[in-house]
């Protein structure tokens, strides 16, 4: 019993040590901040703030921010050249506080392209797509589609 324990315990810790975490910002539709972190030896989650939603006009306050789960297509990076196509699916939001204000979430699926500069530093492009929802604001409730470009640069933290 104490062997099988060690032995998960070492496994546990041997797989969350191989997890990468980056920092990384990027611009485009929006000017984000964003930290990652690595699911698998394939797989990622991403929580990113959106400065560019945050303004100041002095009668209302709006932050936006998003969760994304990103994936990549396994076994294609070696056969483009070292561009690494990945895919993902998010949920964005924002809130405005004051004049106006309301509420909105931005579901989204994402295509993108990463390609590993140097062995801390890798530049991505990517798009989004999906419908946002909005509550508040001009109008009492509305549905739009949304799209989204950015490029960015993640670094890995030792």
């Amino acid at each position: 019993m104490k062997t099988t324990l060690l032995g998960l315990l070492a496994l546990t810790a041997v797989s969350t040590a191989s997890a990468a975490s980056y920092v990384g910002g990027s611009v485009g539709s929006g000017l984000t901040l964003h930290y990652q972190n690595d699911l698998t030896a394939s797989s990622a989650m991403r929580y990113g703030l959106n400065l560019d939603a945050t303004n100041f006009n002095f009668k209302a306050l709006s932050v936006g921010g998003s969760v994304d789960y990103l994936g990549d297509f396994t076994g294609s990076g070696s056969s483009l050249g070292g561009l690494t196509p990945y895919y993902g699916i998010g949920l964005g939001a924002g809130v405005v506080l004051g004049a106006g204000g309301g509420f909105g979430l931005y579901p989204h699926g994402t295509l993108g392209l990463r390609y590993n500069i140097t062995d801390p530093l890798s530049l991505f492009v990517e798009g989004n797509i999906g419908p946002v929802v909005t509550v508040g604001g001009t109008s009492a409730a509305g549905v739009s589609l949304g799209t989204g470009a950015r490029i960015g640069l993640n670094y890995r933290l030792p």
